[in-house]
């Protein structure tokens, strides 16, 4: 045993279990852990250790109670505070994942990795602003990072500054020219960014055989709005065509799984009087619709209300609900679970969903929770929470469809692989629209739709009847959304810092021979003129 009570000896195995977790030699990892453990069994990094193979295996729930004892040992570790944020976020329970980054914060780490995953948790958790700080230390302690900066240029697109975030996706680019998200995330927050040799380096990238399904998505994206920005529509979709086509190939993904979900949500209404009254709450604004029909835009106008302020897209309502279900199913919204949710004490479901929003609500006499899937959910959200307002978008099919389909979603989110095929994206409009004539006929009061293209066309009229809807007297700043800094993280983060444009209305026929297949498609359904 060397020095006192083995110290050496435990220095060392700590050093050679990070460095077998960090080769992914887990068994080992492990190993030494419990070798220190039994040497030391107060030892916190020991714990700590054991946590982040428990997250590797996605078992974190384990990782959690391991972090936990790691922290009661040391408290004051900003990394354990981070990791456990981050294991939080993946158990989905973003209100202590906040908490615990806040926490992680507050000790004033200096590691970039540490700092890195305090923006990251603060970002999933819906907080934008509050992210741009340990993302703008994380750069500053390690500059040879990519996806360091490619995280600050996302917080900084978010909050608006689109002229910061394409310079830290440049700078991505720079340390890696392969970081092929940030090539699309570029496109995004400037027209037309790239010169004529970084569209032959583009080209040259899409041309290499070991590039996998989803690089190739992000790569074609990015040189369809390229193209799209220079007027060349039709090489614009056909680079649409490419990276969708095989990433549709990957996924397996059939349509009928979406197909019983809009017919499970439509029972969820069906012969079930109300039972107890619901939570009476009339905090919540919820607008729901399709992705891309100016869902965002709403929110701008009644979020620049100082009583409404915009929590955006949050998943705690589907969460809420799916553990009150307590279904088995590993997904958060499926059949099973709305089908369940008929028996379960929705009062408390909508309890539960305005507690967990705390501590980023709360402080204006409205929030707005601007999830576009809460669509499924809104005959339940009526029974649980029947004070809040449900405001749903609609907007022209083929416009609908096509900016679905236009769109670059998260790869990770099953809940939108309809938008990998141009039919497919017809098929789930086709699903929709039956669905909202559903809600607009079963759901009595505190629903309202509104029409994207009436939003554009006479933007105050539009307004004043939201904000009467809400129960609000009107305010001037309602029409003066683009001065409006609260962050977006949505698709739409670039447009809607812009006044009122009409050029998205009939974006459609400027792809119109493309769009055959798909206008035949919903003019066999009624939607529009053949």
């Amino acid at each position: 045993m060397n020095g006192p009570e083995g110290q050496d000896d435990v220095a060392k195995w700590q050093r050679e279990a990070g460095r077998a977790l960090n080769r992914r030699e887990y068994r080992l990892a492990h190993e030494l852990c419990i070798k220190i453990l039994t040497r030391r069994p107060e030892s916190a990094d020991a714990f700590f250790l054991l946590a982040m193979i428990a997250a590797v295996h996605d078992n974190f729930p384990k990782a959690v109670e391991l972090i936990e004892r790691s922290l009661r040992l040391d408290p004051a570790n900003a990394e354990y505070h981070a990791q456990l944020g981050r294991c939080l976020i993946a158990l989905q329970r973003p209100r202590e994942a906040f908490e615990a980054a806040v926490r992680a914060l507050s000790l004033n780490p200096r590691e970039a990795l540490t700092l890195d995953t305090i923006g990251v948790v603060m970002t999933r958790a819906g907080a934008h602003a509050e992210a741009l700080e340990p993302f703008h230390r994380a750069v500053a302690a390690d500059a040879t990072k990519a996806p360091f900066f490619y995280n600050l240029g996302a917080s900084l697109q978010f909050t608006g500054d689109f002229a910061a975030a394409a310079d830290a996706y440049r700078k991505a680019l720079d340390i890696d020219p392969a970081y092929y998200r940030a090539w699309s995330s570029l496109a995004q927050v400037t027209r037309a960014p790239f010169t004529d040799a970084e569209v032959a380096r583009l080209d040259a990238l899409l041309a290499e055989r070991s590039l996998d399904a989803d690089s190739e998505l992000h790569l074609c994206h990015a040189l369809a709005k390229q193209c799209e920005d220079l007027g060349r529509h039709g090489e614009s979709f056909a680079y649409l065509e490419r990276g969708k086509r095989r990433k549709r190939q990957s996924i397996h993904y059939s349509f009928e799984a979406d197909r019983a979900l809009f017919a499970a949500a439509r029972q969820t209404m069906a012969s079930r009087p109300m039972q107890t009254r619901g939570c009476e709450s009339g905090e919540p604004i919820f607008i729901v619709g399709m992705p891309r029909t100016g869902t965002t835009l709403v929110e701008r106008i009644l979020s620049s209300h100082p009583a409404v302020f915009a929590a955006g897209e949050l998943t705690n309502f589907a969460l809420a609900l799916k553990r009150a279900a307590a279904t088995p199913s590993r997904l958060v919204l499926d059949p099973q679970t709305l089908a369940a949710a008929g028996s379960v004490d929705l009062a408390r479901v909508g309890a539960e969903y305005v507690e967990s929003t705390r501590p980023r609500t709360g402080h204006t006499q409205h929030f707005i929770d601007k999830m576009p899937l809460n669509f499924f959910y809104a005959g339940l959200i009526h029974r649980a929470l029947p004070n809040a307002k449900i405001i749903c978008l609609r907007r022209n099919p083929l416009d609908t469809a096509l900016s679905n389909y236009r769109q670059l979603f998260a790869t990770s989110f099953s809940y939108y692989n309809y938008a990998y095929d141009l039919l497919d994206a017809g098929r789930y409009f086709i699903e929709f629209d039956a669905l909202a004539k559903h809600w607009l006929r079963t759901i009595p009061e505190n629903y309202c739709e509104v029409h994207y293209e009436s939003v554009v066309a006479d933007t105050e009229t539009e307004a004043r009847r939201l904000v009467a809807f809400c129960g609000l007297e009107w305010d001037p700043a309602c029409l003066a959304f683009e001065r409006n800094a609260a962050p977006v993280a949505t698709a739409s983060s670039v447009q809607v810092r812009q006044p009122i444009y009409r050029t998205a209305v009939e974006r459609w026929r400027k792809y119109e021979s493309e769009l055959a297949p798909l206008k035949a498609l919903l003019a066999g359904a009624g939607l529009v003129q053949a």
